[in-house]
């Protein structure tokens, strides 16, 4: 059964650092695409970065190219997300996610409609 549990949310400052991790169970990390994703109260969830099976090929939004890092340990089965010089926009609950291999492996599209297996969330939030 796949799972997918999201941790490292909190409070910080603007200009602060978070690393968010999404351990999986059921599968393994490097056989599936994996992604981020966020909620905003009141927007729809949008894709913040996603990562590739073969080749470890990542995705990054627009909005935090430069300031967040993904990555994944196949040993410890994990995805994190480094998040960097946060701002107030950030704040939101943040998801992990997988694809079904069916869908493809690749970064790309980072979309809500391809992901299936979604995590509880993780709730951050940035502000003085």
């Amino acid at each position: 059964q796949v799972q997918l549990v999201e941790s490292g949310g909190g409070l910080v400052q603007p200009g602060g650092s978070l690393r968010l991790s999404c351990a999986a169970s059921g599968f393994t990390v490097d056989n599936y695409a994996i992604g981020w994703f966020r909620q905003a109260p009141g927007k729809e969830r949008e894709g913040v970065s996603c990562i590739s099976s073969i080749g470890g090929i990542t995705y990054y939004a627009e909005s935090v190219k430069g300031r967040f890092t993904i990555s994944r340990d196949n040993a410890k089965n994990t995805v994190y997300l480094q998040m960097n010089s946060l701002k107030p926009e950030d704040t939101a609950v943040y998801y992990c996610a997988t694809v079904p291999r069916t869908r493809g492996l690749s970064a790309t599209p980072c979309s809500v409609w391809r992901y299936d297996y979604w995590g509880q969330g993780t709730q951050v939030t940035v502000s003085s």
